[in-house]
């Protein structure tokens, strides 16, 4: 539970009363009970009115506020205020300006526009967030603390230059390390002092956001913004820690955002939370992905929907309404996923600046006559009932698939072979056909310990780091079956090739080698002939963007090409090691073919699907205490029924009893206790 506090699933949302005047709290307060709301995020991006000059601090709009929303039964996730630094500091203080990636100095303006190695900026946010725990620390309105907001962006100043140098010894020691790690001599790069190294950006190394001449410094720039960022996070929690240890902190993450290595945040975050916002387009598996992930950064911790949209967002190309019954069951989504919370950013709209089209539960019109109100009351009441009966539950599952930002960063700043691969993206499709079948899937780092795992999937593995190829040998030595794909096992955690034949260090545990790596352009295609039939795969199947021309050594071809010059050759390998498998998947198939073989995978290891659900039914499940509570979202427009497993269950939303079957009504939800 992440604060007994409040014992049921967190309802509310970002709330910003200081942009209103006070005639519209109280009618605030009045629908906020309608519609359940019991948490309120306050002070995300108030430091300037918090903080006035640099010596005065005034919170007594903030006393006020927390008071007259605990008052009334609301409780305060309490927000540090500086995702945005005041006017007067950038005047008074320009170090805690950033350089952008062109090499420009920026001015005061927008946010998250504050350099993470501006000492002027880690001083004041210590401060203030020190301040804030003092004054709060036995409030008892305070839930937690909600520190910065939605993290990111990098700079390239000369203050981040020096942090970069000094970060590089600690990691190198010496230049001559640093200089093989990066093979320097390429290009006469050789360095002979530390000074003589620059931030990679469009004056230097980079262009085009992803394009370097040099991987290895690229990939080293990353982790070092990653880490400053982080180190200005751990500044204020320890901040918060020292007179709050008690209450717990968090920061809100962006899903597959590529900036951070989330993996490595969540170590000092005591739970996860993350806002949530696909499009009207946005696949349904690809949100279910983004759910588990966030789940996984914290090995399968419930974690916190701190965001997502009542109705439209307001900074997409194309800010469709969600349609009716569609936030309720996105809602339900996260919560089937592991979320304990479902919060909205905002709880009223703005009226003025670029987020004053931004939905909200309030909207301009003032009232609660609204369809988006409407649902969100409806939405508050079940939460009420469904009280603490989901919290801390957790998503147990026998499959993973390997997530790595470092190894994300390496194969898109990858010189070749093809500017179409996208890691995001190879990542779902094996996701969306395990979805597909309603097969429990976990999301993991490289630390994770892969021996609760029947079938672990790491797809494109580019970058072996060490240590991780002798764990994968153990967990397929011991009875695991491992999938990795083309373009794998090619480089070292510093982006050098292992050489001897790819898939480098894999290729013991794979059976396998990789001579070349053919890349196709977007209209040609070839084709995975299966040798033989395997479950339900028989015959041809496409595949395209990449395609290994690959040589056997113990492995078995279970596929092979159907067309090119290298027809014939294995397109899809299983070797046998010790007790288990090693796959290699050495192109991009069609789904069919991915649906088809990874069904294969879970027949062979026992892992079932949760039910034999119709398509567009989403089925999860969460367990607390050996009781299992199963949710059925149904993602059609119109209503579906799906035979159950011959249980009796109690429908947690209705108290109906439920066995047989279950109809799940289009957009609907239906959630069964066992």
């Amino acid at each position: 539970m992440i604060n007994e506090k409040l014992p049921k699933i967190w309802y509310g949302g970002d709330y910003n009363p200081e942009q209103w005047e006070s005639d519209v709290w109280d009618e605030d307060i009045r629908m906020f009970k309608l519609a359940g709301i019991d948490v309120a995020t306050l002070n995300v991006f108030s430091w300037a009115l918090s903080q006035p000059n640099e010596d005065t601090y005034d919170f007594a709009w903030l006393d006020e506020t927390i008071d007259r929303l605990y008052n009334n039964g609301i409780y305060t996730c309490l927000a540090t205020s500086t995702g945005a630094h005041p006017a007067w500091m950038a005047k008074k203080y320009p170090d805690v300006l950033r350089v952008d990636y062109q090499g420009r100095k920026r001015a005061f303006g927008g946010r998250h526009n504050s350099c993470p190695n501006s000492p002027t900026y880690r001083k004041y946010s210590r401060l203030i967030a020190g301040k804030l725990a003092e004054r709060y620390k036995d409030h008892p309105g305070l839930l937690i603390w909600h520190v910065s907001n939605e993290y990111g962006g990098y700079c390239y100043c000369e203050r981040c230059a020096e942090g970069f140098r000094e970060w590089l010894r600690g990691r190198y020691g010496t230049l001559d390390k640093l200089n093989k790690a990066w093979n320097t001599r390429f290009w006469g790069h050789t360095f002979y002092d530390w000074d003589e190294i620059v931030p990679p950006n469009e004056l230097s190394e980079e262009w085009g956001g992803n394009r370097t001449n040099f991987q290895g410094i690229s990939l080293d720039y990353r982790r070092f913004m990653s880490h400053s960022l982080l180190e200005c996070y751990k500044i204020e929690y320890d901040e918060l820690k020292k007179h709050t240890p008690h209450i717990p902190v968090t920061t809100n993450l962006m899903g597959t955002y590529p900036v951070l290595d989330y993996f490595e945040w969540a170590k000092y975050m005591d739970v996860v939370s993350w806002d949530n916002y696909p499009s009207l387009t946005t696949p349904v598996s690809y949100t279910a992905m983004v759910h588990d992930l966030m789940r996984g950064l914290k090995g399968g911790q419930p974690f916190m929907l701190m965001e997502q949209t009542p109705s439209q967002q307001n900074w997409q190309p194309y800010n469709s309404l969600k349609r009716p019954g569609v936030m309720r069951l996105w809602s339900y989504q996260a919560v089937a996923r592991g979320a304990d919370t479902v919060m909205f950013f905002q709880l009223r709209r703005s009226i003025g600046a670029c987020e004053k089209y931004h939905g909200a539960v309030i909207e301009h019109v003032g009232h609660e006559n609204t369809r988006v109100f409407r649902e969100c009351a409806e939405l508050g009441g079940e939460l009420q009932k469904l009280s603490d009966k989901v919290l801390d539950a957790r998503v147990e599952a026998k499959v993973a698939i390997v997530f790595d930002w470092e190894n994300r960063w390496a194969v898109e700043l990858s010189s070749g072979p093809t500017i179409a691969l996208k890691y995001v993206d190879e990542v779902h499709k094996y996701y969306d056909a395990l979805f597909g079948m309603n097969i429990q899937t976990d999301m993991i780092g490289v630390e994770e310990d892969l021996s609760k795992y029947d079938i672990v999937i790491a797809p494109v593995l580019y970058m072996v780091k060490p240590g991780y190829a002798q764990k994968i040998e153990e967990f397929v030595r011991n009875g695991g079956t491992f999938v990795t794909t083309f373009f794998s096992g090619i480089v070292n955690e510093n982006d050098l090739v292992t050489v001897g034949g790819y898939p480098g260090e894999l290729r013991k545990v794979l059976g396998i080698w990789a001579e070349e790596i053919d890349a196709l352009f977007p209209d040609q295609k070839n084709q995975v002939v299966m040798k033989q039939p395997l479950g339900s795969l028989n015959g041809s199947y496409e595949c395209g963007l990449l395609c290994d021309l690959i040589h056997l050594e113990g492995a078995e071809p279970v596929a092979e090409y159907g067309s090119d010059f290298y027809k014939g050759m294995p397109a899809v390998t299983v070797n046998r090691f010790g007790q288990g498998q090693a796959w290699y998947v050495a192109t991009s198939p069609d789904a069919e073919f991915l649906g088809g073989f990874l069904a294969n995978l879970c027949e062979s290891k026992g892992v079932k699907p949760l039910l034999n659900a119709p398509a567009g039914l989403e089925v999860s499940r969460r367990t607390k205490d050996g009781n299992s509570m199963l949710f059925l979202l149904n993602h059609n427009p119109e209503a579906v029924t799906v035979e159950l497993d011959g249980s009796r269950y109690t429908d947690l939303l209705t108290g109906k009893s439920v066995s047989g079957s279950a109809s799940v009504p289009g957009r609907g939800v239906v959630i069964l206790s066992d």
